[in-house]
C-alpha cells in the first residue's frame, strides 16, 4: 500500500497563500542588489552615509 505524501498538498496550499510575499521579496532583493552593485568608489567617497559610518 502506498503511503500518502502530504508535501505536494502542503506546498500547493502555501504557494497560493504566500506567492505575493515571495515575489515581492524577490523583486526587492533584485532592486537592492542592482543599486548596490552600481555604486562606485567615487560614490562612496561622496556619500554622507559612508562618511558617517566609516571607521
Amino acid at each position: 500500500m502506498r503511503k500518502f505524501d502530504p508535501w505536494p498538498v502542503f506546498f500547493k496550499r502555501e504557494w497560493n497563500r504566500n506567492w505575493p510575499f515571495l515575489v515581492g521579496f524577490a523583486i526587492t532583493g533584485t532592486i537592492i542588489t542592482k543599486f548596490s552593485l552600481g555604486l562606485t568608489d567615487e560614490d562612496a567617497k561622496n556619500s554622507p552615509f559612508v562618511q558617517r559610518h566609516k571607521k
